[in-house]
Parts: structure tokens; C-alpha cells; sequence
């Protein structure tokens, strides 16, 4: 089953869970917006090539759709409609304000040079520049893309639409970008895991993890759980696989992988088949690549009591019926990796917002009617009330300042306050989950489905799409 059959799957078993009206239903399952571009670069040596690029736009009923983009080989339609759908119920879990969206060229980065990359990108954003934009679809980096890509994007929708720093995120910080944001997808697994071992009376330190994918995600997940004490016993990428029973020092596999480009001849570890990771013996297994790893081939093998779906659409649904029977404890993507657009979103309000006071007391005033109002259960006025709220302390702490200036691209947070504040909205979902499972009476995957879809269909409701 592909990914897009899995996830249409898994919505339609929340929505039958919650029992919402057919053409609620309809509308939350259809995307927005599919958009299939072609784009032609001349590569380095004169030659043209033509490469198709697709963006879906899911759902906008609770904000500005939300998704990265990814630059890789097996990109195609029916991926990109399956993970645009999941980053809107994602959003959702998350409780912030936005919806979903997911793009991507079928290309091989690593077959192209800076400039080709550079061009490539250009080409892309010109042909979707007047379908993306700060209040209405807002990229981020995804598989293959990374901080360069985005800033590229950022220059060329602004050659159009002048500057907007908040018309992408995971950006430099240079360029508006926020601190935290490069780590946050693996931090956000981390806190992820640590709600779900605490339900369980149980603490990362002294458990052994299986890290399979040590790319951004994979190596932050790694490095911060080496940290806390817990015990990384196998890591695996594209280039090979390694273990050590007695734990594998990962901040010198992260210099090894950086000196070399490959897990390959680490000196603190053993070489082990890459295909073995998924069924190693360790306490808990973490997928960061791709989709569809876990399946009935191998899921009968796996020896972990937890996974944590670092990677979007790890576990197929013959896995997940398997995986359940052996009693493993499965965290769903949709909550999992989540950290990654919740720091997204607080570099959004970083880039996006006026601190001008007079402006601000004006956004402040509106939005503390709009929550008190018919809209009460809307969590952008509320989370943007609270942000405006602290942006009028910040103005009046530096409205003392005889150094005050406004600042047109909003405050910026400290790491610590990134970190913290990810913390709080991991562990408050985490808690929304488990009691939408209690309700339910179902596991946690659907527990955090029914959350984000009967957040996305209130708003639906509220706004009368379904009509």
C-alpha cells in the first residue's frame, strides 16, 4: 500500500471515529491545490535538462498551509498529496495555525552542482511564485533541500513580491532565519520520546536506541539522546550501518561522517548490514529516512518495545496490525516529527510581524476580542494573542531603552526560549493525544488522527466549507 493509500486510510478510520458528516469528510480528504510545473535549467556544461516539480496544497481552514519541499529521485504525485494531507493534521496536533502542503522535483541533488541547485530552485519558485506567500502557503526544507535552498527561494519570490522574509522557514539565520530551527525536527523526537517513556515510568537514560536514517534528524535525535544518557547502539544511512552493544560515541560519528561523507570504517563501532538496523535488538528504534520501511516482510522481527516515527510514513498498515499484535508501542509520525514545523512556526511569527508598538497594540486589541468570541476554539487567536501579549512586554521593555528602534521582522528568541516553548507544545500535545486514545478507545496513532482532524473539521465547520 502506498503512502497516499495508507494515509486516505487512516483519515477515513478518524473520520468514521468521530462520526463527521460526509461531506465533511469530501472536503477535508480533497486537496485544495495540485500544481505539476515544468522546469528546464541549463547545467553547467550548456546541456538542458528538464526536471518536474509538484506543490499540493491540503487544507487552509486553520491558517496558511504549511509543508516542505523535497529535492529527490522518487518525488511524485501521489507522495507529495500523501504528505501535504499529513502536515495538515500534523498542524493540527501540533495546535498551531496552519494548514498542509508538500512539494518537490523528481531530481538527484547529489548528481547536481551549487549553481545548477541554485538555478533549479529559481526555476521552480518562478512558476509558483503566485501560489505561495506569507498568509497563504509558506515552504520550509525537506529531504534534499536545506537552509540554502529556502534562502534562494526567499531572493526570488522577493524579485516579484518584494521582501518577505516569512514567505519561507528553516532559512539562515542571516536572513531572518530562527535559532533552534536547524535541530528541531530531532529535538522534537527527543521531547516526543520522553513523554511517551514518562507515561510508561521510564526516562531515555539507560535504554538502548536504534537510529536508522543520520541525516538532520537522525544525528540531532542521536546527539541530544547520547546526551540524557541513553545508549545508541545502531545508526544507519544510505552509506552503511554501524553498531556497538556497549553504545556508539555519537558526537564522533557525527565528526567522522563529516570528515569522510560516510558511516563506513568508524572506528568506534562495528559495520553491520543496514537492512538488520530496522530489527536490532535495542529498547527503542527510530526511523528518520524514508517511508514504508517497516512492512510485513520484517515487522515480525522487530525487537524494539517502542518506535518513534521520526521518518513521515515509516510503518506500513499490514506492519501496524503486525507491530500492535507483539504489543509494540508505535508514536505516529504526525505527533513524532512534528518539532520541525512547530519551531517553523515560531520563526513565521519571528519574520512575519510588525514590533512597531502602535501597530502591535492594534493586533493585540484584535485579537483579544477575536478570542473571546465566536471563534474561541480557533487556536491561531489564541497562540497569536499570547505572542502579541509577550511582543507588548517586549516593546515596553525596550521603549525604555534610549537605544529603542522598531524592527520591522519582529524579536527574535533565544535558543533557550525556542527550545523550552517546543518542549511545552510537544508535551501539551502528547497530553491531547492520550486523552483523545482514552475517549476513543483506540491506540495512539489514531489517537493523534481524531485530534488533528477534529480540530481541522471545527474550523472547517466554523467557516461553512462544507456547505
Amino acid at each position: 500500500m502506498n503512502a497516499l493509500a495508507a494515509t486516505n486510510r487512516n483519515f477515513r478510520h478518524a473520520a468514521r471515529i468521530l462520526g463527521l458528516d460526509s461531506k465533511v469528510e469530501k472536503s477535508l480528504l480533497i486537496p485544495f491545490r495540485e500544481i505539476k510545473v515544468e522546469c528546464t535549467i541549463p547545467r553547467d556544461d550548456g546541456t538542458l535538462v528538464s526536471y518536474v516539480g509538484f506543490r499540493v496544497q491540503h487544507d487552509n481552514a486553520r491558517g496558511p498551509m504549511k509543508g516542505g519541499i523535497r529535492y529527490h529521485p522518487e518525488v511524485d504525485p501521489d507522495e507529495v498529496n500523501a504528505l501535504a494531507q499529513l502536515m495538515t493534521w500534523k498542524s493540527a496536533v501540533a495546535d498551531i495555525p496552519y494548514g498542509g502542503a508538500k512539494g518537490g522535483i523528481g531530481c538527484n541533488p547529489g548528481d547536481l552542482s551549487k549553481s545548477e541547485l541554485e538555478r533549479l530552485t529559481r526555476v521552480f519558485t518562478q512558476k509558483i511564485h503566485d501560489l505561495i506567500g506569507v498568509h497563504t502557503d509558506v515552504p520550509a526544507p525537506d529531504m534534499g533541500t536545506n537552509a540554502q535552498t529556502m534562502a534562494w527561494i526567499l531572493d526570488e519570490y522577493s524579485k516579484f513580491h518584494g521582501h518577505s522574509p516569512a514567505v519561507v522557514t528553516g532559512k539562515p539565520i542571516d536572513l531572518g532565519g530562527s535559532l533552534g530551527r536547524e535541530a528541531a525536527t530531532g529535538r522534537g523526537v527527543v521531547f516526543a520520546t520522553e513523554a511517551l517513556l514518562a507515561e510508561h515510568g521510564m526516562s531515555i537514560k539507560g535504554l538502548t536506541f536504534a537510529v536508522q536514517g543520520f541525516g538532520n534528524v537522525g544525528s540531532w535525535a542521536a546527539k541530544i539522546i547520547h546526551e540524557r544518557g541513553g545508549k545508541v547502539v545502531a545508526v544507519s544511512d544510505i552509506t552503511g550501518a554501524v553498531k556497538n552493544p556497549n553504545g556508539i560515541d555519537i558526537p564522533e560519528l557525527i565528526r567522522h561522517k563529516e570528515s569522510t561523507g560516510s558511516l563506513k570504517n568508524f572506528q568506534g563501532a562495528d559495520s553491520m548490514d543496514a537492512n538488520e538496523l530496522l530489527v536490532h535488538e535495542c529498547d527503542v528504534l527510530i526511523p528518520c529516512a524514508l517511508g514504508g520501511v517497516l512492512n510485513r516482510e520484517n515487522a515480525a522481527d522487530v525487537k524494539a518495545k517502542f518506535i518513534i516515527e521520526a521518518a513521515n510514513h515509516p510503518t506500513d498498515p499490514e506492519a501496524d496490525e503486525i507491530l500492535a499484535k507483539k504489543g509494540v508501542v508505535i508514536l505516529p509520525d504526525i505527533y513524532a516529527n512534528s518539532g520541525g514545523v512547530t519551531v517553523s512556526y515560531f520563526e513565521w511569527v519571528q519574520s512575519a510581524y510588525d514590533l512597531n508598538s502602535s501597530n502591535l497594540v492594534v493586533k493585540y486589541l484584535n485579537f483579544s476580542r477575536l478570542a473571546n468570541e465566536t471563534i474561541q476554539q480557533a487556536s491561531e487567536a489564541k497562540i497569536l494573542l499570547k505572542f502579541y501579549s509577550s511582543g507588548l512586554e517586549t516593546i515596553g521593555n525596550r521603549e525604555s531603552d534610549s537605544q529603542t528602534s522598531d524592527n520591522i521582522q519582529g524579536f527574535m528568541w533565544d535558543e533557550e526560549q525556542v527550545n523550552k516553548t517546543l518542549q511545552n507544545y510537544m508535551t501539551r500535545a502528547f497530553h491531547n493525544i492520550k486523552s483523545m486514545c482514552q475517549t476513543h478507545d483506540c491506540n495512539l496513532r489514531m489517537g493523534a488522527f481524531t485530534l488533528g482532524v477534529s480540530r481541522v473539521a471545527r474550523a472547517t465547520l466554523l467557516r461553512g466549507w462544507e456547505a
